[in-house]
């Protein structure tokens, strides 16, 4: 049997959202996410952290910069009892100042690449995995992806598309993923 996955956006979701977070002195935690993390451990789910970050493409930090904020925030998960089995990002951006992102890329939400990544190297089941994001892009990647559960974390009161669930909270989160 394959295993059940919650893959997560990373800015709005994990972090808050202050815009092109590339450095641990801009990064905090949402409140509330080490309880909803460790409840979504303990009842099974995989975690993995799935993200678009065009700061690099856009020159507004490196990839070395990422690479040390990712390396921060998974040990500080880890000191809270979190382990992330996988993170993924992806740089590119069609609109990037630096040539080497600077390109259309299937890993960028909405497409569905990073999705099936994590579904393969984590050998999850789609159908009872989970996606918890904070933008369309993201649902849109996760239905593409043929995610079973597309949770759009939001306080908007707009209509969500077909098959996506909005939560305004990780216990909303939490619940909708029974």
């Amino acid at each position: 049997m394959q295993r059940r996955g919650l893959l997560l956006d990373r800015d709005g979701v994990i972090n808050v959202d202050h815009g092109y977070v590339g450095k641990q002195e801009q990064f905090s935690f949402l409140p509330g996410l080490f309880s909803f993390l460790r409840a979504a451990r303990d009842r099974g789910f995989y975690l993995a952290i799935l993200t678009n970050q065009s700061g690099v493409a856009r020159g507004l930090y490196s990839e070395a910069d990422y690479n040390a904020l990712t390396k921060w925030m998974l040990r500080q998960l880890a000191k809270e009892g979190i382990q992330i089995d996988l993170t993924l990002a992806c740089f590119e951006h069609t609109e990037g100042s630096i040539d080497t992102y600077r390109r259309e890329s299937y890993w960028r939400k909405p497409s569905p690449g990073m999705v099936l990544e994590a579904i393969q190297k984590l050998q999850l089941d789609p159908a009872r995995s989970v996606f918890l994001g904070d933008q369309l892009r993201d649902m849109e990647a996760a239905q593409a992806g043929g995610v079973g559960k597309c949770l759009w974390l939001t306080e908007k009161p707009e209509q969500p598309p077909k098959g996506i669930m909005i939560v305004n909270n990780y216990d909303q989160a939490l619940q909708a993923m029974s």
